[in-house]
C-alpha cells in the first residue's frame, strides 16, 4: 500500500501517513486519529492488522474495505484480524466503554499487560516471561514483534494457535520479499500434539546405538544448544541418564529376543568372532543362527564377552558357557564355527563343556569349524604375498595416475586414442581389505596397454610394468576370482543355507589342484601355497557341506558322487560311503531323539496333522484311550516300511531353477518328512562364516576402538547387541542361489 487516508467527519481534518512497504507485507501501523471513518484504498498482496489509536486509547481493528487491481491468493498462512467491512465505532461511544472493550488480537491469548509506571507498559510472555515493550504514554508499540516472538518458536507451544472455528493458524506477519500469485515456502510448524521428555530420552539413546555415536555427545555444549534451540523445554540428560536409557533399550530387546529363540523348534547354531583392542583386552562376539518357525534363516547377535586374557586356552569356553546359561541354551546347540585356530588345550576345553551341556551330534564331528572368510583372506593374502613385487610396482602405477588430476585426464586420453575399453574402474585399493587390491589389479590389467604408453608422455613414470608382470597379474586375479567369488555369497543382507558352499567348494578344490601340476612357473608358483592353505579348510568342513547338500532335493547324494569321483579319483567310493553312514547316523539320532516326543507334540512341531508314510492322516484322540495305539500304528509303521531317509534318498532329484528355495521346500514337505525336515533345518543353517558382511574381506581382525574400550563391559554389550537387534529383519527376502554348470 502506498499510502492510507484516514478523515474526520466532524472537524474535517486529513491525516496522510506514508507507509514503506516491500511487496506483499504490510506490518501494523498506529495511527492517532480524533475519530474512525476510514477508506483505505489496497494495491499490494497482502495486508495485516492495522491498530488505530485514539488519543492514546486502542481502537479494535476496522473493518477493512480492500480494492484490489487483481485476485488475491491464498498464501500458506491464514490472514488474521482483517474481516472486510467491519463496521465504524458510532461517535458518541466514549473512550471508557472503547477500553472495556476485551482485546481481540490473538496474541493476547500469549502476552499479559504489565504497568511498569511512569505512563509505561510492557507485554510479557505467558510462557517464556520474556517481556517486550508495549507503550510509552501516547506511543503504542503495536503487536507485531508480539507475534514474531510466538512465530519464530520463541514462546514453546504458541507458535501456532487456532481461530474462533478451532481449525489452526499462523499468526506470523509472513516472509518478506515474497512473489505474486507465489505460495509461501515458509515452513508451517506441525500442530503439538504434548511434548514428551520420556519419548525424547528414548529416541536420543536409540539415535546413539544405532549410530553409534558416543554417549558422552549428551554433555557437549553444541549438541546440548542445538536440542534447547529445538525444545527448550527438554531437560538434556546427563552421560549417566542416556548410559541406563541405552541398557534399558537393550534390555527391552533382550526379552523380545528370548520369546523369539524359546519358540523356535530346531537348535541354534554359534559363531565366535574375537575383537582385539588397544588394552591387550578381547572382545568374543556370540552370534546365533537358525530357522524360525516361519522356516525364516536369523541371525542375531547374543553376547559380547569381554575376556581379559584373550590369548588363555579357556577364553572361548567361558565365553561360551555364559552365552549357553544366559539365553538358556544347554541341549539345543547344534555347532560352533570360530575364527582362528586353536590349542589342543583350548579345543578340549570346549568339547568337555559342551558334552555335558549339550548332546554332540556325530560324536562332536559337527561341533567346531573354521570360517571360511578367514579362512580365503589368509589365502589370498599368501597368494598376494608370492606376487608382492609386481603388485607394488602396479599400485605405485595407479597411484601416479590417481594421484595427479592433470595425469588422470592424460591416461584418459591415451585410453580413448588407443581404444582400450574397459569395464572396471581403476582406483587405488585398501590393503586391509584383500577384495579391493583385487579388483585394482583386475582394472588395471584391462588397461595395461595405456600405462604401457603412459612413459611417453610423463619421462618421470619409471615404474612401467612389463609383459612378464601383466601375465603374473592375470594368473593372479584368475585364482583370487575363484575366493572372491563364493566369499561375495557371504556379502548380501540374505543369509545363505549350508548347502549352497558345497559346489562352490568343489569347485575351487578342482581349480587349484590341476594348477598347482601346472608346468607354467608363474600358475604354479601361486597356486602351491593356495592349495596347501585350502586343503586345511577343506578337510574340516567338507562333511558338515555334503551333508548340507543331501538335504537338498536338487541334488542329494547324486552331487556328492560327481564331484568326489572327480576330487578322489579312486578313493572317491571311501569319502562317499563316509558321507552315506554320516546321513543315517544323523539320522538315527534325530530319529531316537523324537520318541521323547507324543503324537501330539510332533504334529504342533510339524505345524499339522500327524501323517504317516503311507500318507493317510492319524486321526486325534477320541478320549477312548487310544493314544496307545497310535503311538502303537507310529511304532508298527517305521518297522515296516522303509525310513524318511531311504524314501527320500531313493526319489528321483528335483528339475534344477534359478530360483529354488530349499527350505521353502522343506516347509511344505514337513508332514512327508517330519523327522528328516527337523534334520534339514538344522544342517541348513549351520553357519560358515563368523563376521558380518561388511568384515568378510578384512585381512586383519577387528579391533574395538579406544572410546568403547573405556566404557564398562556391561555399556559396551548393551550397545551392540541392541544395535543388532534394532535392524530390520531381511527374513523375508529370497534366499541365494548357486548356478550349477554341469549335468548331474
Amino acid at each position: 500500500m502506498e499510502g492510507l487516508e484516514a478523515a474526520n467527519e466532524e472537524n474535517n481534518q486529513l491525516v496522510n501517513v506514508e507507509i514503506q512497504l516491500d511487496d506483499v507485507e504490510m506490518h501494523t501501523v498506529g495511527v492517532e486519529l480524533q475519530a474512525a471513518n476510514i477508506e483505505i484504498q489496497a494495491e499490494s498482496l497482502e495486508m495485516q492488522a492495522v491498530n488505530l489509536e485514539a488519543d492514546g486509547l486502542e481502537m479494535q481493528p476496522a473493518n477493512l474495505d480492500m480494492q484490489a487491481d487483481y485476485e488475491m491468493q491464498p498464501l500458506n498462512w491464514e490472514m488474521q484480524e482483517a474481516n472486510i467491512e467491519m463496521p465504524v465505532p458510532h461517535p458518541n461511544i466514549t473512550a471508557e466503554r472503547i477500553n472495556r472493550r476485551r482485546k481481540k488480537s490473538l496474541v493476547w491469548d500469549h502476552f499479559t499487560i504489565e504497568d511498569m509506571g511512569g505512563g509505561c507498559k510492557r507485554a510479557c510472555c505467558n510462557q517464556c516471561k520474556q517481556s517486550y515493550a508495549y507503550s510509552t504514554g501516547s506511543k503504542v508499540a503495536g503487536t507485531s514483534h508480539l507475534k514474531r516472538h510466538i512465530t519464530r518458536g520463541s514462546n514453546v507451544g504458541c507458535n501456532r494457535v487456532r481461530n474462533q472455528n478451532g481449525a489452526p493458524t499462523n499468526i506470523g506477519l509472513g516472509r518478506r520479499n515474497a512473489v505474486p500469485n507465489r505460495p509461501n515456502r515458509q515452513a508451517i510448524l506441525p500442530l503439538s500434539t504434548g511434548f514428551d521428555p520420556d519419548r525424547c530420552r528414548h529416541e536420543i539413546a536409540k539415535m546413539i546405538i544405532m549410530h553409534d555415536y558416543p554417549l558422552h555427545m549428551v554433555e557437549h555444549p553444541g549438541f546440548i544448544a542445538f536440542v534447547k534451540n529445538l525444545q527448550p523445554q527438554f531437560d538434556m540428560v546427563s552421560f549417566d541418564t542416556v548410559q541406563g536409557d541405552c541398557v534399558a533399550t537393550y534390555l527391552r530387546e533382550q526379552q523380545s529376543l528370548q520369546k523369539v529363540l524359546e519358540g523356535i523348534p530346531g537348535r541354534i547354531c554359534l559363531t565366535l568372532d574375537l575383537w582385539s583392542s588397544s588394552q591387550t583386552v578381547g572382545y568374543v562376539f556370540l552370534t546365533g543362527q537358525f530357522i524360525d518357525s516361519e522356516w525364516k534363516m536369523r541371525k542375531k547377535i547374543l553376547r559380547v564377552v569381554m575376556e581379559p586374557f584373550p590369548e588363555s586356552d579357556s577364553a572361548f569356553s567361558h565365553s561360551v558357557a555364559a552365552c549357553l546359561s544366559d539365553w538358556n541354551m544347554d541341549g539345543r546347540l547344534l555347532s560352533l564355527t570360530i575364527n582362528q585356530s586353536l590349542t589342543n588345550d583350548a579345543t578340549d576345553n570346549l568339547k568337555a563343556l559342551l558334552s555335558v551341556k549339550n548332546p554332540n551330534l556325530l560324536g562332536g564331528q559337527l561341533l567346531l569349524r573354521n570360517c571360511l572368510a578367514r579362512s580365503f583372506s589368509s589365502i589370498a593374502q599368501e597368494a598376494l604375498r608370492v606376487a608382492q613385487d609386481t603388485v607394488k610396482k602396479v599400485r605405485n602405477s595407479v597411484k601416479y595416475v590417481k594421484t595427479f588430476k592433470f595425469c588422470e585426464l592424460k591416461f584418459f586420453e591415451l585410453q580413448q586414442q588407443l581404444q582400450v575399453t574397459s569395464t572396471k574402474t581403476l582406483a587405488l585399493d585398501d590393503q586391509t581389505q584383500w577384495n579391493t587390491t583385487y579388483e585394482m589389479l583386475l582394472a588395471a590389467s584391462e588397461l595395461k596397454e595405456v600405462f604401457s604408453c603412459l612413459d611417453m608422455s610423463f619421462p618421470d613414470y619409471k615404474e612401467t610394468p612389463s609383459m612378464e608382470d601383466w601375465k603374473l597379474i592375470e594368473t593372479l586375479t584368475t585364482y583370487l576370482n575363484l575366493l572372491f567369488d563364493t566369499a561375495s555369497l557371504l556379502t548380501t543382507s540374505v543369509i545363505p543355507t549350508t548347502n549352497t558352499f558345497f559346489c562352490k567348494m568343489c569347485d575351487i578344490w578342482l581349480e587349484l589342484a590341476r594348477a598347482s601340476t601346472s608346468k607354467d612357473s608363474f600358475v604354479s608358483n601361486i597356486t602351491i601355497p593356495m592349495k596347501a592353505l585350502f586343503d586345511k579348510y577343506w578337510n574340516s568342513c567338507y562333511l558338515i557341506l555334503a551333508i548340507a547338500v543331501v538335504m537338498d532335493p536338487q541334488y542329494k547324494m547324486r552331487l556328492v558322487e560327481f564331484n568326489f569321483k572327480k576330487i578322489y579319483g579312486d578313493e572317491a567310493a571311501t569319502y562317499i560311503n563316509y558321507v552315506q553312514e554320516g546321513v543315517h547316523e544323523l539320522f538315527n539320532e534325530y530319529v531316537e531323539h523324537s520318541q521323547n516326543f507324543t503324537p501330539t507334540d510332533m504334529n504342533e512341531m510339524n505345524g499339522g496333522s500327524l501323517k504317516s508314510d503311507e500318507g493317510g492322516a492319524i486321526l486325534p484322540s477320541n478320549g477312548l484311550g487310544l493314544k496307545d495305539f497310535e503311538m502303537y500304528i507310529v511304532e508298527t509303521t517305521s518297522q515296516q516300511s522303509k525310513s524318511e531317509l531311504d524314501q527320500y534318498l531313493e526319489e528321483s532329484v528335483l528339475p534344477r531353477v534359478p530360483t529354488f528355495d530349499v527350505l521353502g521346500w522343506w516347509k511344505l514337505n514337513k508332514n512327508k518328512y517330519p523327522t528328516l525336515s527337523r534334520m534339514a533345518r538344522n544342517l541348513l543353517s549351520v553357519p560358515v562364516c563368523t563376521v558380518g558382511p561388511d568384515l568378510v574381506f578384512h585381512t586383519v581382525s577387528k579391533k574395538m576402538d579406544p572410546y568403547r574400550c573405556s566404557l564398562g563391559p556391561e555399556t559396551v554389550e548393551a550397545l551392540i547387541c541392541a544395535k543388532d537387534w534394532l535392524q530390520p529383519d531381511s527374513s523375508g527376502q529370497q534366499a541365494v542361489t548357486v548356478t550349477m554348470e554341469f549335468p548331474i
